[in-house]
């Protein structure tokens, strides 16, 4: 099973399998193991959703030559999103206890009382409660997130990159 010979659609069908299983994980964590997600760990799950369906849409379409490249930048675009917001989750908790921001409101309530662009300000300035650290097997979410949505967006670049052979 060596995943540089899997052919797109299951390269394509693994990546959503995995997406699929790290926002079941998620869901396990905020409800059976008590992990509330603070808004940027929300923007995480977003952008395992926006990854999830570009892989489930590529692996049921398993196009040819270079349409496969739509798919792929539509998961490439959320695998970005992804390590941006992972990336700053983590510098928010590496922040010594003097520095960390105050926490702010839910993000519902954020989204009924201001316009987008503002709802986002807030959220990447970060809160008190995005400086939580709740290790998982030795390592905070937002760092297994942020591992995540590298290897997938490889496994995207090794299933494009993979030449169609026609028998």
């Amino acid at each position: 099973m060596n995943p540089f010979r899997w052919s797109y659609r299951v390269s394509f069908l693994v990546g959503f399998l995995a997406c699929a299983g790290l926002l079941g994980f998620a869901l396990y964590a905020e409800y059976s193991l008590h992990m509330f997600p603070c808004p940027l760990c929300v923007f995480q799950r977003v952008g395992f959703i926006v990854m999830g369906v570009f892989f489930l849409l590529g692996a049921l379409h398993a196009p040819r030559g270079g349409t496969r490249w739509i798919y792929a930048a539509g998961v490439w675009l959320g695998a970005a999103f992804g390590i941006v917001v992972a990336a700053r989750h983590l510098w928010i908790q590496s922040l010594p206890a003097d520095q960390i921001p105050s926490c702010g409101p839910p993000l519902d309530y954020m989204f009924s009382a201001f316009p987008f662009a503002r709802v986002l300000q807030l959220v990447f300035t970060g809160s008190g409660e995005c400086a939580t650290v709740e290790p998982i097997l030795g390592l905070p979410m937002p760092a297994w997130s942020l591992i995540w949505f590298i290897a997938l967006a490889g496994l995207t670049m090794v299933a494009v990159r993979r030449r169609v052979t026609y028998k």
